[in-house]
């Protein structure tokens, strides 16, 4: 039999906790049904609300009669966008966004942007009232023409969504932004500059230009937003909310509410998915806003097409691509042009985009582009690694395409031209240490790649994605219990097992186990401020906080352990969870130690809030085979393997788990996913029904593969894993169907239409 130990990986057998596989402290809870979720909240006397959204995706408001509405036995409340004094009393600032521009979203004001732009909202004694009382309400729309394309309203002649937007535009990362003066729907423009991009192509044997679109996507979450609102006579209001960060819609409700950020308490629930779109604010300010009319506590729920269509999915893009290449191999220029939808307001991830689209290669001379598109669609959100899959895919199919016009293997291809440590990323900035070559060999060497396909209609797709990852602040607390177990409370909302990975870095640094730890994430009232959970942040911030109080733990219980030993300090040394006084060889455990606070001084706790040292790189890769048939145009996946650097894996199955989840929905936006529109805007597809992810019958087993490249930046060089494994998806899948069908593929998703017109473009 094996012990944990036996199953840890190379790079974390150095540990004891750290990379072994603990059961998640919160799993009973979650399997047994007792985890509360946000629509599990119950207050007494709660109401419940109800938001009114416009049928039309452009459209001015003349006027709102809510009187109807108002009248109806059992509504308590009514309220549109003239409730919100940030839309009262501030002017929208489109360069600088903000909360003003917040505020817009969550309620229109002048102008509805998008279909299911929300315009009004109503709190009833029961939903099936307010539900009611929605319809009474009676809105006057001067209907306009809308822009559903990024290439529509890009051109000249293009409706304007805003008479007053001016693009921003910024060269490279640390410049300063300006003001170009030029109107339209184009809100910022970001470039990237290395060498000299026409010496680079004339330097090419053998260069190749292509264009790419992909269409918008949603993330898929199973649970739908849901807030609860309690504004207390005191002023004092209370949110209950299933999001990412809770410290961030108490400083958005705050901003919009215009009350301090001390008399909001934000207590988040658990959190049925959010990938990154519930990172922001939808209901908790109108919630707030019905109760402090109303008098009483108010939840509002989305319903499942509110969801598609009131809250923010991930851009759709356009994008140009041209790179040239010796025919020694070696890549000397690349020119991309990369357009992103930001739906009805200012804000893609097109900068995340620009700056990693070419970030596994080394290419010296680089010219990127980058545009932020407003159009009536719904505002996008982030989703998992935003705007780096669709980057991804504007470089990776052009560098296969490349490998092949040279007659080299692409993954040799790759490896060539691989980005190492002080080469410049687009922004100038010199890249650290991290795994691209270690993971590029894995993927060359490993049996999927060395195994020929055998079937026909069959093609192979090999793809690398990079992600660039900053940090941000967390919180942590720690108190010493006198069994020797440990409290620990932190500010991130746990979405995929974070408490664990937390958990087991405090053990790691005290000699304890993993399940002598109890973790617990706080309310904005209870743990010092927190940054999201998003940006593959979580395991790395809140686990590098709770390395640092967990070394203030240990320190003060060296200081306790020296009065047991009647020493100084600096005669105990701490090992394997093991005090020691090094004159008289006398040890004792942190377990007894803890025992003895009270007869040594008192309690022992710590909290200790940290900025991130900064994450730094992380690089994945797919290898995966795909059979179509050439009657239908049905794509099947036959196999799939993902690669990822993660630095130390401190809990491997969760690692795992994020691997297989993020390419799975990888798998989704390459083949099926997509918004469907009609003419005038409206979502056709706002369901699960119509809506189509991928299932358990869709998808192979995703076998995985963990390069450790330790992180210099972190205690136990860990690095963040939630995101990058849905970069290469899109990419290898439009590969491996090209390769299977001969025909190149530049738009995703491989809908069997679209897989059927491409095989038809070959003729007979």
């Amino acid at each position: 039999m094996t012990s944990a130990k036996d199953q840890q990986s190379p790079e974390a057998q150095k540990y004891n906790v750290v990379g072994t596989r603990p059961i998640r402290h919160d799993g009973v809870d979650k399997v047994i049904g007792a985890a509360k979720f946000g629509a599990d909240t119950q207050l007494s006397g709660m109401l419940h609300g109800k938001v009114l959204r416009s049928p039309y995706a452009h459209a001015n408001i003349k006027g709102i009669d809510t009187s109807k509405a108002e009248a109806l036995p059992g509504v308590t409340a009514v309220i549109t966008s003239k409730d919100f004094p940030i839309i009262r009393n501030v002017t929208i600032d489109l360069a600088e966004g903000g909360s003003r521009l917040l505020a817009e979203h969550i309620m229109a004001a002048d102008r509805a942007r998008y279909k299911g732009h929300a315009v009004a909202a109503v709190s009833a004694t029961s939903p099936h009232i307010a539900e009611e009382a929605l319809g009474l309400i009676e809105v006057n729309y001067e209907v306009l023409k809308p822009v559903l394309s990024v290439q529509e309203a890009m051109k000249p002649d293009a409706p304007v969504l805003y008479d007053d937007l001016t693009t921003y535009f910024k060269i490279e990362r640390f410049a300063r932004g300006e003001d170009t003066g030029e109107k339209g729907n184009i809100a910022s423009h970001i470039q990237h500059k290395l060498g000299d991009i026409e010496k680079g192509f004339n330097e090419a044997d053998v260069i190749v230009e292509r264009e790419f679109t992909t269409q918008t996507v949603h993330q898929g979450y199973i649970e739908p937003h849901a807030s609860t609102a309690t504004w207390a006579g005191d002023g004092r209001l209370t949110i209950w909310t299933c999001t990412q960060g809770a410290f961030a819609i108490r400083s958005s409700c705050a901003a919009i509410l215009d009350i301090p950020e001390s008399r909001i308490r934000v207590i988040p629930t658990e959190i049925g998915g959010g990938f990154g779109a519930k990172a922001t604010t939808y209901l908790e300010p109108v919630a707030a806003m019905l109760s402090k009319k109303s008098g009483r506590p108010v939840k509002v729920i989305m319903s499942r097409k509110d969801v598609f269509e009131g809250t923010g999915p991930a851009s759709a893009s356009h994008m140009k691509t041209k790179i040239g290449a010796t025919k020694a191999g070696k890549v000397t220029a690349a020119q991309l042009c990369i357009a992103f939808d930001a739906g009805a307001f200012p804000g893609s991830p097109v900068g995340g985009a620009t700056l990693c689209a070419t970030g596994p290669y080394n290419i010296e001379n680089l010219l990127v582009d980058g545009y932020d598109v407003v159009t009536n669609r719904q505002k996008v959100q982030a989703y998992r690694a935003p705007g780096q899959p669709q980057g991804s895919f504007s470089v990776e199919p052009v560098i296969d395409e490349l490998a092949e016009k040279l007659g080299i293997d692409p993954m040799e291809f790759r490896l060539m031209n691989a980005v190492k440590a002080g080469d410049r990323q687009p922004n100038g900035v010199p890249h650290p240490v991290f795994g691209v070559k270690e993971l590029e060999e894995a993927m060359r060497d490993h049996p999927h790649y060395q195994t020929p396909l055998v079937g026909p209609n069959q093609g192979r797709g090999a793809s690398v994605g990079y992600r660039w990852q900053g940090g941000q602040a967390s919180s942590v607390t720690i108190a010493v219990n006198n069994n020797g177990t440990i409290n620990l409370i932190s500010g991130s909302v746990d979405i995929g097992g974070t408490r664990t990975s937390i958990a087991m870095q405090a053990a790691e640094v005290l000699g304890i186990s993993a399940d002598d730890v109890s973790p617990a994430v706080a309310d904005t009232d209870g743990v010092g401020y927190t940054a999201n959970t998003g940006g593959s942040r979580t395991t790395f911030d809140t686990g590098y906080a709770a390395v640092q109080a967990a070394e203030e733990i240990k320190r003060l219980m060296t200081k306790r352990a020296a009065i047991v030993f009647e020493v100084d300090e600096d005669q105990i040394t701490f090992e394997g969870g093991q005090f020691m006084c090094a004159s008289t060889e006398d040890k004792i455990s942190f377990k007894d130690l803890a025992g003895q606070l009270m007869r040594t001084g008192g309690p022992v706790s710590c909290s200790m809030s940290t900025v991130s040292p900064g994450i730094g790189p992380i690089i994945a890769g797919n290898l995966v085979d795909v059979e179509v048939d050439p009657e239908t145009g049905k794509v099947d996946v036959l196999r799939y393997t993902a690669f990822l650097d993660v630095g130390t894996a401190i809990h491997p199955a969760y690692v795992e788990g994020q691997i297989q989840g993020g390419t799975v929905q990888g798998i989704g936006w390459a083949l099926n996913e997509g918004y469907v529109y009609d003419e005038n805007g409206a979502m056709l597809n706002s369901s699960f029904l119509d809506y189509r992810m991928p299932t358990t019958l869709d998808v192979p087993m995703i076998d995985t593969v963990l390069i450790e490249v330790p992180n210099p930046r972190h205690p136990f060089g860990v690095r963040g894993v939630g995101e990058a494994p849905i970069i290469p998806p899109l990419s290898a899948l439009s590969i491996a169907v090209s390769n299977a069908i001969g025909v190149k593929m530049n738009s995703l998703p491989l809908t069997p239409d679209v897989v059927l017109e491409a095989l038809e473009s070959k003729g007979p």
